[in-house]
């Protein structure tokens, strides 16, 4: 009798602790225990330089904002992801985690570059075309109050979700501008998922939200 081996996940969370890295982190290793992954989590870059353990990492989930990177950092999750590691994670934590590597942002396909001031009330809807993705787990449009962010995109994104950017009277040429949401891409063998959701954790308990990043982090593994 053989046993299929279980799945490996790396969670590795640091940065601003605006996003509270670890409580979500925290949630979302909790999630992927009980989908049956053996999770190791880890409050250190450096992970990314041990090429054995990515080597055998099926999934490396991300929450670390406005942090650096070193080069070889970089580049060993690079590399890990395009032999077929999978990549995910939301918000700050994967699109505003390393503002100075460009080789970063190529792979995860998009960059924060402004949200408006405070929290504002947005409606996020699937596009009609990938509604049926696996990584949307289902959902249909909803309506969410919390930071709205903007990006600047790889036009290569397989872009799942939008919203329309709402008023902001300190840069009014970007109202009504239609922004992925959530998104997935290919990484040389690798999968990668992206929402901008999950400013806090009342965010993350969203229940749309929630399953986004469950089916999202489920699509990625390699």
């Amino acid at each position: 009798m053989t046993t299929t081996p279980r799945k490996q996940a790396l969670v590795v969370r640091g940065g601003w602790e605006g996003h509270v890295p670890v409580a979500a982190s925290d949630r979302y290793a909790q999630a992927l225990k009980e989908a049956d992954y053996q999770v190791t989590v880890s409050d250190t870059l450096d992970s990314y330089l041990d090429q054995e353990l990515l080597a055998g990492t099926d999934l490396v989930v991300q929450c670390w904002t406005m942090g650096e990177i070193t080069g070889p950092q970089a580049a060993g999750l690079s590399r890990a992801v395009r032999a077929g590691t999978g990549f995910a994670g939301w918000h700050g934590g994967i699109v505003d985690s390393f503002r100075g590597e460009t080789a970063y942002q190529l792979m995860t396909g998009g960059q924060f570059v402004h949200h408006p001031s405070g929290f504002v009330t947005y409606r996020v809807r699937p596009v009609p075309e990938r509604a049926h993705h696996p990584a949307l787990g289902g959902i249909t449009a909803f309506t969410i109050t919390t930071e709205q962010y903007y990006l600047h995109l790889d036009p290569a994104n397989d872009v799942l979700a939008v919203t329309d950017f709402e008023d902001d009277p300190d840069n009014p040429g970007l109202a009504g501008t239609v922004m992925p949401v959530t998104w997935t891409r290919r990484w040389g063998a690798g999968r990668v998922f992206v929402t901008t959701l999950g400013h806090n954790l009342a965010d993350l308990e969203t229940p749309q939200v929630d399953t986004m990043i469950k089916e999202g982090m489920a699509w990625a593994t390699r």
